[in-house]
């Protein structure tokens, strides 16, 4: 089919989609879960959605093909930060992805890139379009530019945020260094980001960090908010809930995830009562979580859990008494709508795009300043010690999320976004 074709598919023509996702963990991280839930709902409106991923893989639909691109997988769980071998080294993107990696560069966005490009300029007739999720590598221009294939890419939020962030919150002037250069790929997500003909976001506060960050034209940055299942994350009424009993998820322990505030105020809240926190993450190792975890001696009333299905997650919430998100900044914020549809009343800051997405204090959310362990401290109390409010704030929620978001409503606006952008060519 030649290119003059491709940019003629009709309205109700079913698209084939060519879906990045630079790494995908299957059950937590933004990314994973999106790759996940849109590319099935895609699939289910009749679009044919084929993903190429890196390591760790994303966890998909069985109508969703999935084309593994290996990278040298250097910071995996097992062996993070580990430096490759030469014998590992094969090809010349993964020369170039461990180079940048041992000058102290975050290598995976860039490297992913140019893997994904090389292979699909070998299946150039295979695909309407490209639909990058947040990689912004350099790869993406080649796409663009030497495949004349048409590119959308969202970005859940600039990846600036997290950089000023982690070097404002560095332990030490070697660590604030490292930040840095760890961060550099930043640089190329902004070259990228400010030329591709369409970016889509998932929240209006997020689109003006993009347009600040990234320098991108906002009349081509577009909201299309995330969405949940509410038929799987849902109250179960066979589950009692546990008295005094909290539950967060920390994906990445960075700082802009704010679970430092979230120990302190548990460390606070634990003196005058029981109270039990659940963190839906991996425990990560000489970080500034693990040293106030430590500092404050929480080890008998906080605990982990990692790689587990939605199903477990949907008890992990029934069971608990409270949610919170504890954000210094979100673009949108997964886990917040994961919560509200399970009925359980949401102690949330005012960080980013939050008040956004959770709605109204004392309706449909508790709300916090972002970064104040007191006030969240003085929030959660307040919430458990009025049973009646947390069942009208869950209530409420709950409603919320049903009335606004769900993956499907997500995957027709984002077909949308995709007409728009072939009607440009």
């Amino acid at each position: 089919m030649s290119n003059n074709e491709k940019s003629s598919v009709g309205i109700d023509d079913p698209l084939r989609i060519a879906f990045l996702a630079y790494r995908g963990k299957p059950h937590c991280g933004g990314q994973g879960v999106y790759t996940r839930h849109l590319t099935k709902a895609l699939t289910g409106l009749g679009h044919h959605v084929e993903v190429f991923a890196g390591q760790p893989y994303p966890v998909l639909d069985e109508s969703v093909p999935l084309t593994p691109l290996k990278s040298l997988d250097l910071y995996n769980d097992h062996f993070p930060m580990r430096k490759a071998r030469i014998w590992e080294l094969k090809t010349k993107w993964d020369f170039l992805e461990s180079f940048s990696f041992n000058t102290g560069n975050f290598s995976e966005p860039m490297a992913f890139s140019m893997r994904a490009w090389s292979h699909l300029a070998k299946r150039r007739d295979d695909f309407d379009l490209v639909h990058d999720n947040q990689c912004l590598g350099w790869g993406l221009l080649l796409m663009q530019n030497r495949l004349n294939l048409p590119v959308l890419s969202t970005i859940h939020h600039p990846i600036t945020v997290d950089r000023r962030l982690e070097i404002e919150h560095a332990r030490g002037l070697i660590e604030r260094i490292g930040k840095r250069r760890w961060y550099a790929f930043t640089k190329m997500q902004t070259q990228v980001a400010k030329r591709m003909e369409r970016v889509m976001t998932v929240s209006e506060s997020s689109k003006t960090d993009i347009v600040a960050d990234h320098k991108v034209d906002p009349d081509r940055v577009h909201v299309v908010p995330v969405g949940v299942d509410p038929d799987l994350f849902l109250p179960m009424k066979n589950v009692e809930r546990i008295p005094g009993k909290i539950i967060t998820t920390a994906s990445a322990d960075v700082a802009m995830k704010g679970l430092k505030y979230l120990l302190e105020a548990i460390a606070k809240l634990r003196t005058e009562r029981h109270i039990e926190l659940v963190i839906i993450g991996r425990q990560k190792e000489d970080s500034a979580s693990s040293d106030v975890f430590k500092e404050l001696g929480l080890t008998d009333c906080v605990s982990w859990v990692h790689g587990v299905p939605d199903e477990r997650i949907v008890e992990l919430y029934s069971e608990s008494e409270l949610a919170i998100v504890p954000s210094l900044y979100e673009g949108f914020s997964l886990p917040a709508i994961e919560a509200m549809s399970c009925g359980i009343p949401l102690v949330a800051t005012t960080g980013g795009a939050l008040p956004e997405v959770t709605g109204t204090h004392n309706e449909t959310c508790f709300q916090v300043p972002p970064g104040d362990s007191e006030a969240l401290a003085v929030m959660i109390r307040y919430a458990l010690d009025n049973p009646e409010a947390r069942k009208r704030v869950g209530m409420q929620g709950r409603q919320r999320v049903i009335d606004h978001w769900s993956w499907r409503h997500t995957a027709l606006r984002t077909v949308e976004q995709y007409h728009e952008l072939l009607g440009q060519r």
